[in-house]
């Protein structure tokens, strides 16, 4: 991942809070959020298929971003997706159409006292009218058609004028559509109010737009023999951004991690099994070093970071002023108001003008949080080890001179492609669907109790490279908030490091490649749910936004900045639940 395309995705992230945010305030929906660049709730992904309002947020001007959020907003208030579902034509053009009606529908309904929102949307068709026009979309026989039609319909329902600048190029369009549209159209502004009933008046014309489309493409497979699968419908439907596969590549941006959904995890009745938990292990991974090695990695790691030039004191200070809340530290006495103090009462006999006999509580700031992090030791983050512990080591140093607890902890597996759980289950002669076939190992790298200084050789076991194997996220995640859980810090944040997806050869062949994917995210949802751990991504050169709902992609292969710290205290402090 270059420093451009982190760039991007740092971007991308920030503008997508902003959205949320934005949703979640006009709709009153607080499960509004995005993951994977894309709009979800609770109940998992919503689509928006508009194609005015698919922004790109790494790349699009802000406004744009915000005036698509406005109109997502709008359609989550006003349109039953269950009754657009069930009238929502099959043909690829009609359904085109069809979807942009019923946003532009949605979009005339904005109360009179969100004067900022309509003009927000107005820019936005606009904007993308132009870019639609400029890019030359207009210039083939389709492409005019579906212009020429969102232009008819957004100008009846908003009864403003059609886009100036190609009102004249549009006229001979307008006029041949305006007999076969006509009495749809007329109706579609009276009927915005009652979806049903406006979708009638879409549905004919998204209909008539589809004989027309089918027609001239027959035409053309008259005259040609065969039609051109590249025909001109191809730019004009990716410009749509209608019936793309969203779970798609972004381009040259930072990657994101790939998921799907698990058949097997959800055949089976009670979801995520484990075939035999007999060879599971949970050690201090400093036992598993020698201690002549780890005094070694620490004079090593010393010396890394001090290359750094990290100021740990100002990242103290800044994880104190996110961490720390006002708690009540005993008294403070000789006030001139307040409490009376009844040790100052013989004061008031010998000096009458005496006026500090009081007390009054005092609140000084203090961090009674708990912050753990959670690495992932599988094989593929052996290359991003020394930026990882450099990193580890700076935030534990950071947060335990703001009085907030650290804890270290780890996950991997007891070997590679299953080991004796594996051949356990082949001694039971290959079950179907058996769950999770390997040996977890749950690493402590350092426990809340242990300050910094008595654990920071211990730490530097992260440095050993064949700890690393295999990865199962989801045991690992839930293992990590049960050990935050047992604590009483007032606040709990779980920062899980990793690099990509969950990732165990022998659990993904016998079940199949999602099923670890599909446990973690059941994991995160549920401990979401619950509250009582917050729980943050930090991806290792990856986007882990299909799994976090909140999370940061990082690019440590240049070495660590305060800049990057300061964008992880952010992480941290925007984690708080609303």
């Amino acid at each position: 991942m270059n420093a451009t395309a982190q760039q991007r995705a740092r971007r991308q992230q920030q503008v997508e809070e902003l959205c949320a945010a934005t949703m979640r305030a006009l709709t009153g929906r607080s499960d509004l959020h995005y993951r994977g660049r894309r709009l979800h709730s609770t109940s998992g992904a919503l689509p928006m298929h508009a194609p005015h309002l698919r922004v790109d947020a790494a790349e699009d001007a802000f406004p744009d971003c915000r005036a698509a959020a406005d109109g997502m907003a709008m359609r989550l208030l006003h349109s039953d997706p269950s009754l657009h579902r069930s009238l929502c034509p099959g043909d690829p053009v009609e359904r085109l159409v069809f979807e942009l009606l019923e946003q532009l529908r949605v979009e005339t309904l904005v109360p009179p006292d969100l004067p900022g929102v309509e003009q927000n949307l107005l820019r936005r068709f606009e904007h993308w009218s132009h870019g639609f026009y400029s890019a030359g979309l207009t210039e083939g026989q389709l492409g005019m058609l579906l212009y020429t039609v969102a232009q008819m319909c957004w100008s009846r329902l908003t009864a403003r004028r059609v886009l100036e600048e190609t009102e004249d190029y549009i006229e001979g369009m307008r006029a041949s559509l305006v007999g076969v549209l006509g009495t749809a159209l007329a109706s579609i502004r009276r009927h915005r109010h009652d979806q049903r009933a406006f979708a009638a008046h879409a549905l004919a014309i998204a209909r008539a737009v589809g004989e027309i489309v089918r027609a001239e493409r027959g035409d053309r497979a008259d005259a040609d023999g065969a039609a051109d699968e590249q025909d001109e419908s191809d730019p004009v439907k990716q410009r749509f951004a209608l019936l793309l596969d969203f779970d798609e590549g972004e381009g040259d941006g930072v990657a994101a991690a790939h998921s799907g959904e698990s058949k097997a995890f959800a055949e089976t009745e009670q979801g995520y099994r484990v075939f035999t938990t007999r060879h599971d292990r949970e050690l201090f991974a400093a036992d598993l070093v020698r201690k002549a090695l780890l005094d070694d990695y620490r004079a090593l790691l010393d010396r890394r970071i001090g290359e750094q030039g990290v100021n740990v004191a100002r990242l103290a200070r800044m994880l104190g002023a996110v961490l720390a809340r006002p708690q009540r530290d005993g008294w403070r006495f000789g006030e001139e108001e307040g409490h009376i103090d009844g040790r100052r009462l013989a004061q008031l006999i010998s000096s009458p003008a005496e006026r500090r006999l009081f007390r009054r509580e005092q609140y000084l700031p203090a961090a009674d949080c708990l912050v753990s992090f959670l690495i992932d030791c599988s094989g593929s983050m052996k290359r991003h080890v020394e930026p990882v512990a450099m990193l580890v080591d700076i935030m534990v140093r950071a947060l335990e001179m703001v009085g907030a607890h650290a804890e270290v902890l780890g996950f991997t597996t007891g070997a590679w492609n299953g080991g004796r759980a594996q051949r356990d289950w082949l001694g039971a002669g290959r079950p179907r669907h058996p769950g999770r076939l390997n040996e977890v190992c749950h690493l402590i790298f350092k426990s809340a109790e242990r300050n910094w200084r008595r654990a920071r050789r211990e730490l530097t076991a992260l440095l050993k490279p064949d700890l690393y194997r295999e990865g199962i996220d989801g045991e690992a995640v839930d293992w990590a908030c049960e050990r935050m859980l047992a604590r009483g810090e007032a606040r709990r944040i779980l920062i899980v490091v990793s690099d990509g997806c969950p990732a165990d050869s022998a659990t993904g062949l016998a079940n199949d490649p999602f099923y670890l994917d599909n446990h973690l995210k059941a994991v995160l949802a549920r401990r979401e749910q619950q509250g009582a751990v917050e729980i943050v991504g930090l991806g290792v050169g990856l986007d882990l936004s299909p799994f976090y709902r909140r999370c940061l992609a990082t690019d440590m292969s240049r070495g660590l900045d305060n800049a990057l710290f300061a964008e992880i205290v952010s992480l941290i402090h925007g984690g708080r639940r609303r």
